[in-house]
């Protein structure tokens, strides 16, 4: 994807984004967060971006550090910087209420992006949120030998079939993770939130998408399973439902 427009953060670090859309100024705006080694430029945010032109919704969408074309190394990053990034763009790139749309790890950020401003968040779409992944995903499925070369290398290799080449996962991306565990607690949201998982997930179990439904406090949440579904959810037909959850509560953010 093309380098984008550029955003410093006040450490130095630029995150590449873009801002699509002429906004209604009476609707929330949105805001798409990426999955782990993703980016900007993936099928749901190219589709929310044309939907978002359509009706007339502010959109902005960005690479996280480490990620796309944002600075900084993949290896050097954790959940910490990401919400801290999301947040930055979210203080220093948009106005007014928006409608935070997370993508499997983006999930995750989404939820504590939303956590850190609740006055700024006006709705949640989760797309098989991946919250706590890190520990319950990886860490609990790690071996012997893949604990040890955490332990001893910083870094362990993990197979991937969205990659060409394995995942690299550093010891700081696990410990870091610790410190940003949102399911061993009730999760402080109030918010519209809607949750749509694919029972064909094979990389986030959809049972953590009821999990997470049952942990935010607010009363207005829905999952939505989708049978058939896999991790992506990017065909015709999911992408249409996203688009839809999106209208709902772009809707009930009205001013």
């Amino acid at each position: 994807m093309a380098a984008g427009l550029k955003f410093r953060r006040s450490d130095g670090a630029v995150i590449a984004y873009e801002r699509e859309g002429a906004r209604d100024e009476r609707n929330p705006g949105i805001v798409f967060l990426h999955g782990l080694k993703s980016d900007r430029g993936g099928t749901k945010a190219e589709a929310l971006a044309r939907h978002a032109g359509v009706r007339g919704y502010g959109f902005l969408r960005f690479d996280m550090f480490g990620h796309g074309a944002s600075s900084g190394r993949f290896e050097d990053g954790g959940i910490s910087r990401w919400v801290e990034d999301a947040v930055a763009v979210l203080d220093e790139l948009t106005t007014g209420p928006q409608v935070l749309i997370g993508s499997s790890m983006g999930g995750w950020v989404m939820v504590k992006t939303a956590m850190a401003r609740p006055e700024r968040v006006s709705g949640l779409v989760g797309i098989a949120v991946a919250p706590d992944f890190t520990e319950d995903l990886m860490w609990a499925g790690f071996d012997a030998s893949q604990r040890d070369a955490l332990a001893m290398a910083g870094v362990v290799e993990l197979p991937s079939e969205y990659e060409d080449g394995p995942y690299r996962i550093s010891r700081h991306l696990i410990e870091d993770g610790r410190k940003n565990l949102v399911l061993r607690n009730e999760i402080p949201i109030a918010c519209p939130v809607r949750l749509i998982h694919g029972q064909q997930d094979t990389a986030v179990p959809w049972e953590t998408s009821l999990k997470l439904a049952a942990r935010i406090k607010g009363g207005n949440v829905e999952t939505h399973l989708v049978k058939d579904g896999d991790h992506r959810l990017s065909r015709p037909q999911d992408l249409e439902r996203l688009c839809g959850f999106v209208d709902e509560l772009v809707m009930k953010g009205r001013l």
